[in-house]
């Protein structure tokens, strides 16, 4: 990662599950109706205490939750966003894709351990075991002897041989995609996924360019099988002339390919001595979850194929089930889960549940499946429908440190007694208890998205981001439904305070009237909300008595660097905000700044940074550099920054703009706990302290950070 410059865009949940997630967060303002707190010099502002400076040591604890890497035996493994599986029989091997790791499981035993690639760190080295590096692996296929790897973002076909772990790339190029057929590094290719194998050739789901690709083994000569490159599609036809639409999975009875065409919602059937391609089951254009045959079933986003040869198991992502079709008529059952209904659920068929199966496989008598949302590996057994978890844990598990799961937190929030934390992978609005470190699920469903107000596990999130308090409401930005909820912490009720659901945009207004644009952070200072609004680049303030809402600085679609007052005043997406009462403070991620706004005048300065010029540096304001900062939150004295890209916390004085590094090593990521240096972030994000620590949600960690 030190290599190179890495932007975290928001992408939503599709065809492909986010790898970067959003912003928003703890950090604040006065509120004269806080939380008690045990020194009374000190005032709960916005979802921070403070009013004395912090005495910090620098030393970093894991307060609650687990790293998504951990080997182990069932439920003490751990994985984050596993893609793909494939199979030897004796061993299942996963595409562990946010580790960017090979993950082997032992179906005897369901012993985890991780065979390739390093969880902390990405890139596209060739090696053995833990020296090779991956960008977030995809597909997988076994000939036995050999696993073959998508690796998705490095646009690459990657070889590894199992008995040494040793991995080759052969065939594409991590410098350059496209569409070129040709030998080895002379291919090129656009965000491969699906891959299968006949022992011969490869054949390579090739989603940006929506065609099927063929590798020969022994040559590694790249062809195109099926589709044209950049030609979206439905149509059936031989060759070029079939299209696709973000094909996915692909497996293979020997003379026939059948390819999930993700966004078709349909099954496509390829003849490999021809190339002729047709449609099996679904309708183009129509997402549902109806058993029948041929054009009479439908699909909803189906993400991978397996087969043993009479039928195809399909994992069909959006509806959470998995879907039978005898190939010789088309006909489609579902075989396991309930369509519209998420869970982790172990049971008979239709009792149990998934939370976006993406992965799937067949070995004899068998269907393993990679459960994305829930982390985990199921088992299946196809005579009975009885579906295991084989090996780790659902990324959403309440609990006492860290044996609670979350599933990339993004921001934090604390009244000073609890923490809470928009669990963003998950749908979830968190709370932490302090002097406990239980973990419990105050609102939402974990894996249910929506929008729906309603008490506690009622009420639905779509990516909720960033959270603040005024000590008796939580207020959050719900990224994906371009809105700001309200959540009473006594009741966990959630309203809609601001904003339209679906309705995106940049009008000032009150309440539903009022339109936002992926809002981030959030800050409060118990009268007004104060909230990033990432994709208009602009800064908005709610009366949360009314909720009207108006723009205090930027300029909507607008992106800059310029200071200046309100509306002339320029961000380049603006990540998150906190106040010491009479300034706002925010992390002018892609700028890599912090800037400054006097509330009083909406006057916006650069504090720190100089925009247009990343990196480490420690220094006096503009010689000061950052990496895309994040989370920011203050003592009133000080604040206190996420320096994402860098995985290092950084302290701001306010008064002088002196920044210093106090935590984490610059481009070493990990998990460790320690002092300084020492300690190891992976992807600090939201940030908030409770007068005395700092908190910090570590989000490819999927763990919470205490600082002292």
């Amino acid at each position: 990662m030190s290599n190179f410059r890495i932007i975290p865009l928001i992408i939503l949940l599709s065809t492909f599950f986010l790898l970067f997630t959003g912003c928003g967060g703890g950090g604040g303002s006065s509120n004269n109706g806080g939380a008690a707190s045990s020194n009374s010099a000190k005032i709960e502002m916005g979802g921070g205490i403070q009013g004395t400076p912090l005495s910090l040591a620098g030393n970093v604890t894991t307060f609650a939750g687990s790293p998504g890497s951990t080997d182990g035996i069932g439920p003490e493994a751990s994985f984050n966003g596993p893609a793909h599986i494939t199979t030897d029989g004796t061993n299942l091997y996963v595409t562990d894709q946010l580790n960017n790791t090979i993950r082997k499981i032992t179906i005897s035993t369901g012993a985890v351990t991780t065979i390739a690639g390093n969880p902390f760190i990405h890139g596209s080295a060739d090696g053995i075991g833990n020296t090779a590096r991956f960008y977030a692996p995809d597909g997988i296929t076994t000939d036995g002897t050999n696993l073959y790897v998508t690796d998705y973002k490095n646009n690459t076909i990657r070889e590894i041989n199992i008995s040494s772990g040793s991995v080759t790339t052969i065939a594409g190029n991590s410098s350059s995609y496209g569409s070129a057929n040709g030998q080895g590094v002379a291919a090129t290719f656009n965000r491969p996924r699906g891959i299968t194998t006949d022992g011969s050739y490869l054949y390579v789901v090739d989603a940006g360019n929506n065609t099927i690709r063929k590798i020969e083994i022994s040559t590694g000569i790249v062809s195109t099988l099926a589709g044209t490159a950049g030609i979206t599609g439905s149509n059936d036809g031989i060759g070029a002339q079939a299209s696709f639409n973000n094909p996915s999975g692909i497996t293979s009875d020997g003379a026939n390919l059948y390819v999930s065409d993700e966004n078709n919602d349909t099954i496509r059937k390829i003849v490999i001595s021809t190339g002729n391609v047709t449609t099996l089951a679904g309708t183009v254009g129509i997402s549902g979850s109806n058993d029948g045959t041929g054009t009479s079933a439908s699909f909803n986003h189906p993400e991978d194929v397996t087969t043993d040869g009479l039928n195809l198991y399909v994992a069909d992502d959006n509806n959470n089930t998995i879907r039978m079709i005898e190939i010789s008529t088309g006909n489609v059952t579902t075989l396991a889960g309930i369509a519209g209904v998420n869970g982790c659920q172990d049971g008979i068929g239709t009792s149990a549940s998934f939370n976006h199966p993406w992965g799937i496989i067949n070995y004899g008598t068998n269907l393993y499946v990679v459960d994305g949302g829930n982390n985990t590996i199921r088992k299946i057994v196809i005579s009975s429908v009885s579906v295991t978890t084989l090996a780790g844990v659902p990324a959403s598990e309440d609990g006492i440190g860290n044996a609670a799961r979350f599933n990339q937190p993004a921001h934090i929030t604390t009244d000073g007694t609890n923490l809470f934390i928009a669990d963003q992978q998950n749908n979830t609005i968190r709370k932490l208890e302090i002097s406990t470190g239980i973990v419990t699920t105050l609102a939402g469903t974990a894996g249910n998205s929506g929008s729906t107000d309603g008490v506690g596990p009622a009420a639905s999130f779509h990516y909720p981001d960033g959270i603040t308090t005024d000590g008796k409401n939580l207020y959050v930005s719900d990224f994906g439904n371009n809105d700001i909820r309200k959540v009473e912490i006594s009741t966990g009720a959630v309203t809609t305070l601001a904003g339209t659901v679906g309705n995106s945009g940049s009008a000032d207004g009150i309440g539903s009237t009022a339109s936002f644009n992926h809002p981030r952070g959030i800050t409060t200072d118990g009268s007004s909300l104060y909230v990033v609004d990432g994709s208009n680049n602009t800064i908005r303030k709610i009366d949360i008595e009314s909720g009207s809402v108006i723009t205090i600085a930027g300029s909507a679609g607008i992106v800059g660097t310029v200071d200046g007052i309100g509306s002339s005043a320029r961000f380049n997406y603006p990540c998150d905000i906190t106040t010491d009462g009479t300034n706002l403070y925010v992390t002018d991620s892609i700028n890599d700044t912090i800037r400054k706004i006097v509330i009083s005048t909406s006057s916006v300065t650069t504090l720190a940074g100089t925009a247009g010029s990343y990196g480490s540096t420690d220094g006096n304001g503009s010689s000061a550099r950052f990496n895309y900062p994040t989370g920011i939150t203050t003592d009133g004295t000080n604040l206190y920054a996420n320096d994402y890209n860098n995985g290092i916390i950084r302290k701001i004085v306010i008064s002088s703009g002196v920044v210093t590094t106090f935590a984490g090593s610059i481009g070493i990521y990990g998990d460790a706990d320690g002092i300084g240096t020492a300690a190891k972030f992976n992807g600090p994000w939201g940030i908030t302290t409770d007068g005395t620590n700092l908190y910090v949600t570590d989000i490819f960690n999927n763990m919470i950070r205490k600082i002292n």
